[in-house]
């Protein structure tokens, strides 16, 4: 038998190289083959490379995505003031940064995936629960991510060569044949950027990161200077007293929601994280400090192009596309396209490969499993499922919903019930005197705390009655989750903290 895991330094390691087949890696003695693989354990803390930049590029990228720019640009079509976006992201970046250095500190601490967090709360099986929902909601925003910068590249390729518009007037499935070839083009890159791991995908992400600052910022500047240096600060029908705070609040809440994936599983990153100091650091540039650049950035575009033609924009791809400058329009249309797979490969193609692995760890690796899910990410069509408004607003709202209370449960469980206290080992072993093992791999209380929270955010989420607080179901349902676990879990007062550094592997 070859073995592709040995014993050296303290940690179990393997050659790294792009054939590996993990499904023939060593257990280390007491752990389950079922729980334990390469992907799935502990990260050795000596060789650790996530530093604060690495941490701060994962904002850069994800912040500055179409479907946000998107997003804080309705607000200004809302009716929300210059002054009022600014507030709206002053809110919920103090929020994110609570939250994610939270979330950060778990994964740096155990360097653990999500998967295997979860398994703290829920309990070896019942693990499969939050990892599910997460991954879900994932691979079908992987596809419409794809869909979406391949609808950029689209818009180049015909600017820069009329002729293939007549690809266009042929459909397949509900994608033009020139949609088809831009959007497998897209798709191959980001399956071959994360068959080489998460060491390659920290590499883009570097790369990635000032390429987007600074095409946005051209961007706004060149709006800027089409409105002769000035903004119209407002729509001509601004929100004014109250409707206009509960705005503010409901798009602060709101933007908190679009991070409710990245808070469940923030640890894919941190647990190669060399330090608390570098989450801190990373995610304080990172996060208030690069979403007052961003909120900067929408007043500029959405501000200039009101005062322009008092039209109020969708995304920042309606502006590059006025761009008269062929050569020109090609940079900034590339850089939205790298904005997108870096945005794609952090919030969208991580999370599932490592659910995958979770569930079929003999099988599969980070590679296959990665392959795995962007074939899954194909063939549901994403442009189908983007252009109902069913699915995006019912079935993903829907399951979006439920992560608040994941959340709420898995941090009452970390904070306030264990103290901070893990047993990392135990995370992998089946034995049924195991501390995570619970009642047959299940934590019922976990289940009990989400099930009636998980019930009330989705209500509150989906039912057109309540659209009032329906921004805040994020919120409601993490915080019921968290005062319903803390009530009803057992106490921990014995409960052991061992690190993972026996059976840890090395980070990359």
């Amino acid at each position: 038998m070859t073995h592709l895991a040995e014993w050296r330094g303290g940690a179990w390691r393997r050659p790294v190289t792009a054939t590996n087949d993990q499904s023939d890696v060593d257990i280390p003695p007491a752990s389950s083959e079922r729980l334990y693989s390469y992907d799935l354990a502990p990260t050795k803390k000596e060789g650790r490379r996530w530093g604060a930049y690495n941490v701060f590029t994962l904002w850069a990228n994800d912040v500055h995505s179409l479907g946000n720019y998107a997003f804080a640009i309705g607000l200004f079509a809302l009716g929300l003031n210059v002054w009022g976006i600014l507030a709206a992201f002053v809110l919920a970046s103090a929020l994110l940064f609570l939250l994610l250095t939270m979330s950060g500190y778990m994964g740096h601490k155990a360097g653990v995936p999500f998967p295997v967090m979860s398994r703290i709360a829920f309990g070896t099986k019942g693990a499969q629960i939050p990892a599910a929902v997460r991954g879900i909601v994932a691979i079908a925003w992987f596809g419409i991510q794809t869909y979406l910068a391949s609808s950029v590249l689209d818009a180049l390729l015909i600017a820069m060569f009329p002729g293939l518009r007549s690809l266009e007037e042929q459909s397949v499935l509900g994608l033009s044949l020139l949609g088809w070839i831009t959007f497998l083009a897209l798709w191959a890159v980001q399956v071959l950027i994360v068959s080489y791991g998460m060491h390659v995908i920290r590499r883009y992400m570097a790369v990635a990161a000032p390429t987007t600052l600074i095409t946005m910022l051209g961007l706004a500047v060149w709006m800027f200077a089409r409105a002769d240096f000035s903004i119209s600060m407002s729509t001509d029908q601004p929100l004014t007293g109250g409707a206009m705070w509960l705005q503010i609040l409901q798009g602060a809440a709101l933007w908190v929601v679009i991070y409710g994936t990245f808070v469940l599983n923030f640890c894919d990153f941190t647990r190669s994280a060399k330090s608390r100091q570098s989450i801190v650091l990373g995610n304080l540039v990172g996060i208030p400090v690069n979403m007052l650049f961003f909120a900067g950035i929408v007043v500029l575009l959405s501000g200039a192009q009101f005062k322009i033609n008092g039209q109020v924009i969708t995304s920042p791809t309606d502006i590059v596309q006025t761009i008269p400058n062929t050569y020109l329009l090609a940079l900034a249309s590339l850089a939205l396209i790298v904005l997108t797979i870096a945005v794609n490969l952090l919030a969208n193609f991580v999370a599932p490969i490592y659910v995958l692995v979770n569930l079929f760890p003999k099988q599969l690796n980070f590679r296959r499993a990665g392959l795995v899910s962007a074939v899954i990410g194909l063939v549901i069509l994403p442009w189908n499922l983007y252009d109902s408004p069913v699915v995006v607003n019912y079935f993903l709202a829907g399951l979006g919903a439920l992560l608040g209370p994941l959340f709420g449960v898995i941090m009452a469980d970390y904070w306030l019930i264990r103290k901070t206290r893990v047993n990392v080992p135990a995370l992998y072993t089946e034995d049924s005197n195991g501390e995570y093992h619970y009642t047959r791999g299940y934590n019922p209380k976990a289940v009990w705390a989400f099930i009636p929270a998980a019930a009330i955010a989705v209500v509150l989420a989906l039912v057109p009655a309540f659209s009032s607080v329906g921004g805040f179901s994020w919120f409601i349902g993490a915080i019921l989750g968290a005062i319903i676990y803390a009530v009803i879990a057992d106490r921990k007062p014995d409960a052991r903290d061992v690190d993972g550094e026996t059976i840890a592997v090395a980070a990359e």
